[in-house]
């Protein structure tokens, strides 16, 4: 079961945005929660807001709705800054002209999901692992194998 909470139009940029998101990707919510609450970010509080926003919605599906949740056991799942409109703005140049810049705006989702007591994410029925890719063979260089070929062949 996935917990999902959104934050749309906040006041920074995508890109700072995803070096706080990227710190608690796949983190537990109480370590990540720690972890937010050190990070010397302007954009970790809001992140922050959001992880709680997240953990309530688990919270109220798993009393309201009666679903199994163990609030224990969720993680960061995913964590995604998406681009917002921009907003053009000018500032003053030198001799009467001006330039143009955008203040940036981003969109994040983050998603929390449930975690088995093993440690491994839970799977459902029927979901199988992918197998594992062949190992390719090694072969050796054509210019060892050429010359080795005429050496024997002058011996003869």
């Amino acid at each position: 079961m996935e917990f999902r909470a959104e934050m749309r139009y906040l006041r920074v940029s995508p890109q700072k945005a995803r070096l706080v998101l990227d710190l608690i990707k796949g983190q537990r919510v109480e370590a990540a929660r720690n972890t937010l609450a050190f990070t010397k970010k302007r954009v970790a509080a809001q992140v922050g807001k959001l992880l709680q926003s997240a953990l309530d919605n688990a919270n109220f599906l798993s009393t309201e709705k009666g679903l199994d949740v163990e609030l224990d056991n969720l993680y960061v799942k995913r964590a995604i800054a998406n681009d917002g409109p921009r907003m053009k703005r000018i500032r003053p140049a030198p001799q009467g002209r001006a330039y143009r810049y955008q203040r940036r705006i981003s969109h994040i989702e983050l998603v929390l999901a449930e975690r088995g007591t093993d440690g491994a994410t839970t799977v459902v029925a029927g979901a199988e692992a992918a197998p594992a890719p062949a190992k390719a063979k090694r072969r050796m260089p054509l210019a060892k194998n050429a010359a080795g070929k005429k050496k024997k062949a002058a011996a003869r």
